[in-house]
C-alpha cells in the first residue's frame, strides 16, 4: 500500500464531535454501564462483545415506537446464521410505516419531502417540476393510500410494486403499503420488459404502483408500454395505479392507447383514491421484528436477480444506527441521495424520515440542465448531508466543475459516496473544489444488508482514500484465503457476528440453500460479502472491487480499482473496463478503454497509461492489451458489468443482458481478432 493513502484530509473540531448524537450515545452508554469510552474504537469493541446490549440500547435513545418485548434480543456468540429458533427480538411488535410518521404531529407545518427534477432548473412544466409536502400532507396522503389498498383487498404479507421514478408517491406508496404490514418492492421505469418480469415474477404482488413515463436528460419517456407488456407475465397482479407524472390526459385513455392490458387486472387513476376515499384515519397493522418489509433484487448481471427479503426491525433498526449515529442526521435536516427506486440507497434514504429529516428527492439527469444543478438544489435547500455515486464525482471532476466557485453549501456537513471505489484523487477532488469543512464517508454495504459494513464517523478523521470505520456492532474483518484475519493486506470482507439487518430469505428459496451459497459457504459461520478490501492500522477500509472480478496474472491478485484510479484520471478516458483473459495457460490483463470522441488510441497514450500504471502500482498491474472501444456496459444501478465483459471476450453466453443499461454494447467485445 502507497504513502499516498495514509494523508489525513479532515478532522471534526472538538464542538462538532460534542454536538453529535454518537457522542450523545457514547455518554449515555458511560453513564448507564458505569464505564468511560474515550473514542469510536473503544465504542466500536464493545458494540461488538455486548452486541445485544447496543441494539436494545439504540432501541431506547432513537426512541423506536413499538414493544421490545420481554426477550430482548438473540446474539450467539458462534452461529451466526438465523434461523426460526434464534431470532432478534422474538418477541417485539412495531410497524415501519408508523415510525417513519412519528413526527407529523410534532413537526406537522415543515417540510417532510422536498421534490425536484430537471425542469425544475427550467421553466418548462414547472407544475409536476416541484413539490412540497408538509408533514400533515404526508399523513393524509399516506392514509388516502392506505385505506384505498384496503379497499382492493391488500393485506399483511402481501406484496405491493412499484415501477416508478423517484417521486414523492412513491414514498407515500410505500408507507402506505408498510402501514397495513404488507411488503413493498420496487424498480425504476428504466427496466425493460424482461427484466421486471424476471424480478416481479418472483415476487408476486397484487398490486403494482406506476407514472405514465419519467423524465431523463431533457427527454420525456413514457414507459407504460413497457410495463403493459411485462403484466401479461405476472399473473398475480389485479391491479394497477397509475400517476400522471408526465401527462394531464386521462390516465384510462393513455393506457388504452398504449398496448391493451390482460383481463384479471383493473386500472385506477391516483386521482381516483382521492375521490373514492373520504375518511382520512390511519391505523398501523402491528408486525413482529422479522416480518418481511422489503424485497430487493440484485443486479442480476450473473443470472436471475436474488429476491432479497429484509425485515421491519433489522432494517429500522440499522437505518437508526447508520442515520443517527454515523451520519448524525437530526429532526428537520434536509438530506438527499441521488439515487433510483431501483438501488437500495432509495430504501436507505426514505428511512431518514424515522429521524425526523426532510427528504430532498431528484429525478433526472444529475448533469442537466447543466453540471451544477444539484449543488444549485443543495444550496437553496440547505442540505446537511449530499450522497452519491463515486462515478458521478469521478464524472464532474473531468468535467471540471467546481461547486465552491459557485455556491456557499454553507449547511452541508456530510457527503456520502457509495456504489464503487471512491479512490483518492476523488477524495482530494471534494475538498478542493467542494467543500474544504466537510465529512466524506465513503460508506459500503449494499443490497444484500440493505446497509452498510463500512461507514462514516462524525467523531473521527476522514483519512485519503478510506472508508472511515467498521459500522457500530458489525464485526468486519478482513479474511485471508485460510480465513485468517489481516491487517494492512487485500483480502475478503467478512462478518463473523450475527447483526439484525440480515436479510431474512430469498424469494423461492425455500430451504435456504441460495441463501447459504450466497454468504456463508466460504467460511465456517461468517458472512462473506465479496468485496476485495483491505484494513488500514488505524481501522478504516480501502476497497479494490468485488472479489469475482479479482484479476489474477500469474497467480497475483490485483484489484480493478487499483488500476481504474491510474487509468480513468487521463484527460482522454471517459471510462474504462478491465478484466482477466484466459491465455496461454495463464490469464492476462485486458484493458478497455472508452475515449472523448476527438482521441483515438494511439503507441503514446498506451505508452503513458502503461508508465502510469508500473509506476504507481507495478509491473505485474500493466495491462497485457489496451484496446478502444465506444462503450462500456454497466448495470442499471450504475456498476461496471466486469463478469459480462469477461464473458464475452471468452465467446461465453452472456448471462441476462437485460441487467444491463446499455446490453448492445457488448457486441464489440465478442469475436476480436486481437484477443486471439
Amino acid at each position: 500500500m502507497t504513502d499516498d493513502y495514509k494523508q489525513c484530509l479532515w478532522k471534526p473540531s472538538r464542538k462538532r464531535i460534542q454536538n453529535s448524537l454518537l457522542y450523545q450515545f457514547m455518554v449515555q452508554i458511560s453513564e448507564q454501564h458505569k464505564r468511560l469510552f474515550h473514542d469510536y474504537t473503544q465504542l466500536h469493541r464493545w458494540s461488538i462483545k455486548h452486541s445485544d446490549q447496543f441494539w436494545q440500547q439504540l432501541w431506547q435513545f432513537c426512541n423506536v415506537i413499538g414493544n421490545q418485548g420481554e426477550n430482548i434480543v438473540y446474539c450467539p456468540t458462534h452461529s451466526p446464521i438465523p434461523n426460526k429458533d434464534q431470532r432478534w427480538f422474538p418477541d417485539a411488535t412495531l410497524n415501519f410505516a408508523e415510525n417513519l410518521l412519528a413526527y407529523s404531529t410534532k413537526l406537522s407545518q415543515q417540510d417532510a419531502i422536498v421534490f425536484y427534477n430537471e425542469h425544475s432548473f427550467t421553466d418548462k412544466d414547472k407544475q409536476h417540476a416541484q413539490q412540497r409536502l408538509s408533514w400533515q400532507q404526508l399523513h393524509q396522503q399516506v392514509a388516502m393510500v392506505a385505506k384505498y389498498l384496503q379497499q382492493q383487498g391488500v393485506q399483511k404479507g402481501d406484496v405491493v410494486a412499484a415501477y416508478m421514478p423517484n417521486i414523492p408517491q412513491t414514498v407515500i406508496a410505500m408507507l402506505a403499503t408498510t402501514s397495513l404490514g404488507a411488503i413493498w418492492t420496487s424498480t425504476s421505469p428504466d427496466f425493460g420488459a424482461e427484466s421486471v418480469v424476471e424480478r416481479f415474477s418472483q415476487t408476486e404482488p397484487k398490486v403494482i404502483f406506476t407514472t405514465d413515463g419519467y423524465i431523463y436528460n431533457n427527454k420525456t419517456i413514457t414507459s407504460l408500454t413497457t410495463l403493459t407488456e411485462a403484466l401479461s407475465s405476472l399473473p398475480s397482479v389485479k391491479k394497477l395505479i397509475v400517476y400522471p407524472y408526465i401527462n394531464q390526459k386521462p390516465i384510462n385513455k393513455l393506457l388504452l392507447k398504449s398496448a391493451s392490458l390482460p383481463s384479471h387486472i383493473t386500472v385506477s387513476a391516483w386521482q381516483e383514491m382521492e375521490d373514492i376515499v373520504r375518511r382520512l384515519d390511519l391505523t398501523f397493522t402491528p408486525t413482529s421484528f422479522d416480518h418481511p418489509l422489503y424485497i430487493l433484487y440484485s443486479s442480476g448481471t450473473t443470472g436471475k436477480p436474488k429476491c432479497i427479503i429484509h425485515s421491519v426491525g433489522g432494517t429500522l433498526l440499522n437505518h437508526l444506527k447508520e442515520h443517527q449515529l454515523h451520519c448524525n442526521i437530526k429532526p428537520t435536516d434536509p438530506i438527499f441521495y441521488f439515487t433510483t427506486c431501483g438501488w437500495m440507497m432509495w430504501n436507505w434514504l426514505v428511512s431518514g424520515l424515522a429521524s425526523g429529516a426532510t427528504l430532498v428527492l431528484y429525478d433526472g439527469s444529475p448533469l442537466y440542465p447543466d453540471p451544477y444543478q444539484l449543488w444549485k438544489m443543495a444550496d437553496k435547500e440547505n442540505l446537511r448531508l449530499f450522497g452519491t455515486s463515486a462515478k458521478y464525482l469521478e464524472t464532474i471532476e473531468k468535467m471540471q466543475v467546481t461547486p465552491n466557485k459557485h455556491v456557499t453549501l454553507s449547511q452541508l456537513d456530510i457527503i456520502c459516496s457509495t456504489g464503487s471505489v471512491l479512490v483518492p484523487e476523488q477524495f482530494d477532488y471534494v475538498y478542493k473544489q467542494i467543500k474544504q469543512d466537510v465529512q466524506l464517508s465513503s460508506i459500503a454495504g449494499g443490497t444484500d444488508i440493505c446497509g452498510c459494513f463500512a461507514i462514516g464517523n462524525p467523531i473521527g478523521a476522514v483519512w485519503r482514500g478510506e472508508c472511515q470505520v467498521k459500522a457500530l456492532a458489525m464485526d468486519v474483518n478482513v479474511f485471508n484465503q485460510t480465513g485468517e484475519a489481516i491487517l494492512d493486506t487485500c483480502g475478503e470482507l467478512v462478518c463473523c457476528n450475527s447483526f439484525p439487518n440480515q436479510p431474512i430469505a430469498f424469494s423461492q428459496d425455500p430451504k435456504g440453500e441460495k441463501y447459504f451459497q450466497a454468504y456463508w459457504n466460504t467460511y465456517p459461520n461468517t458472512w462473506h460479502h465479496g468485496d476485495y478490501v483491505s484494513v488500514s492500522h488505524h481501522g478504516g477500509l480501502t476497497f479494490y472491487g468485488r472479489s469475482d472480478s479479482i484479476l489474477n496474472p500469474g497467480g497475483i491478485r490485483i484489484g480493478t480499482a487499483e488500476i481504474y484510479r491510474q487509468v480513468n484520471p487521463f484527460h482522454e478516458v471517459i471510462d474504462s473496463v478491465v478484466v482477466g483473459q484466459q491465455f496461454q495457460n495463464d490469464v492476462r490483463i485486458v484493458l478497455f478503454v472508452q475515449l472523448q470522441p476527438d482521441v483515438t488510441l494511439d503507441n503514446i497514450l498506451i505508452n503513458r497509461i502503461n508508465t502510469q500504471l508500473r509506476n504507481q502500482c507495478s509491473p505485474h498491474h500493466v495491462p497485457a492489451k489496451i484496446i478502444q472501444v465506444s462503450a462500456i456496459p454497466r448495470t442499471k444501478s450504475g456498476k461496471i458489468a466486469e463478469k459480462a465483459v469477461r464473458d464475452a471476450i471468452h465467446q461465453r453466453n452472456v448471462v441476462n443482458t437485460s441487467a444491463i443499461a446499455n446490453p448492445e454494447s457488448l457486441e464489440q467485445y465478442k469475436n476480436r481478432s486481437d484477443l486471439e
